[in-house]
């Protein structure tokens, strides 16, 4: 059950959302082109260069960059409930950069199958040093051995995993693993295992309403992405470990 400082907590992060998902408008616009493919720069509408950020529409035609309001609301839906729930703790602004990055690497997986190394690669080092301050003001330094092990142990598990069966999971996957791994890590081995095994089930249930819909078929390739970051938004909430408590 939520206090009311939990729920100030989510408001602020929900107000903190709607700006990020603004400035992300622009990068996932860009980014949202299949893999080889130089960045988006024009409107798909009217040929106009594009404003490199904090670009929400088309200074001409006033196209949306985007399908309208849709990631600014997720982006703020998923801060309001990490800030609930990390609120006013060390390893808050960790969670909180995770969360907004998740959406926009979301956002283009769905779109374009492709989760960009220009946001997961400079992700890590930024996430490792995020925790690592949180770790020195709680003056919980395993906690930060732990996120790193998670890390390496998840993307591992990927990794076998896609060399066990070539074309289900991508180096994007892994990658994001790796990510999520030291969030999850951060909280748990529990955690670790839940995020896991949440993605992996997430994918099923979505896979099978979709063929049941008649939307794709058993060749169809579905972007792994969204499923692995829902797992681990859902771990990260349900789980109760605070390091250093």
């Amino acid at each position: 059950m939520w206090s009311a400082m939990d729920i100030a907590w989510a408001a602020a992060g929900a107000v903190a959302g709607l700006l990020a998902g603004a400035a992300l408008r622009g990068p996932v616009f860009r980014l949202s082109v299949p893999t080889g493919e130089p960045d988006q720069t024009a409107c798909r509408g009217c040929g106009a260069p594009v404003s490199r950020w904090l670009a929400i529409r088309c200074g001409d035609c006033g196209r949306s960059l985007g399908v309208p309001a849709v990631l600014e609301l997720a982006t703020a839906a998923v801060l309001a409930l990490l800030l609930g729930r990390f609120g006013g703790q060390p390893d808050m602004v960790a969670f909180g950069f995770l969360g907004a990055l998740g959406v926009a690497l979301a956002a283009i997986d769905i779109a374009v199958q492709r989760l960009p190394d220009r946001l997961t690669l400079p992700a890590f080092p930024v996430l490792v040093v995020l925790l690592a301050v949180a770790a020195a003001i709680g003056h919980d330094g395993g906690a930060l051995v732990r996120a790193l092990l998670g890390s390496v142990a998840l993307a591992g598990g990927y990794l076998l995993l896609a060399l066990a069966r070539p074309g289900q999971l991508g180096g994007g996957d892994i990658k994001l693993a790796a990510l999520a791994g030291l969030a999850l890590g951060w909280l748990g081995w529990p955690a670790v295992l839940a995020g896991a095994s949440l993605g992996f089930l997430l994918s099923a249930v979505v896979s099978l309403a979709l063929l049941a819909a008649r939307r794709i078929t058993l060749r169809s390739a579905i972007s792994f992405g969204p499923f692995l970051l829902g797992g681990t938004l859902l771990a990260v909430l349900a789980s109760g470990a605070v390091p250093g408590a």
